[in-house]
């Protein structure tokens, strides 16, 4: 691991929260923190979301961000097309339907969706078939 964590601001919190806990879900990663005011300083609301109790990718209000590209490690390859067709599901687009990325190396078995927010997320799991 290289990163502790990551975020990025959202334009619509709720629609949002409620896209990657559906999508996420599919992963074993699920809502570990939410701070509000009190705890932001500000105005902003954000959501932690992880696995055993350390949330590693967040979510915030304040935005649309810049597109963003952020991959989910997934243990098995039937998460990964799980991942896809709850993207789907709960308002993503494909981006690229769950399959071998060979240029990538051999055992890159990824699914890709543009959130509803115009990201581009990715479920990945790099073990072989």
């Amino acid at each position: 691991m290289i990163i502790d964590h990551i975020g990025f601001a959202v334009g619509d919190y709720e629609k949002a929260k409620a896209f990657y806990e559906t999508v996420l879900a599919t992963l074993g990663i699920g809502p570990q923190k939410e701070v509000g005011p009190e705890q932001t300083g500000g105005d902003d609301w954000a959501i932690g979301y992880g696995r055993g109790g350390k949330p590693e990718f967040w979510i915030a209000t304040g935005g649309p961000s810049t597109r963003m590209h952020i991959a989910f490690a997934a243990e098995t390859r039937d998460q990964v097309h799980a991942f896809h067709e709850a993207a789907l599901k709960a308002g993503a687009t494909d981006n690229g339907p769950p399959g071998v990325r060979p240029h990538y190396h051999a055992n890159y078995y990824g699914a890709f969706v543009v959130d509803p927010e115009g990201h581009n997320i990715e479920a990945v799991c790099h073990m072989p078939a």
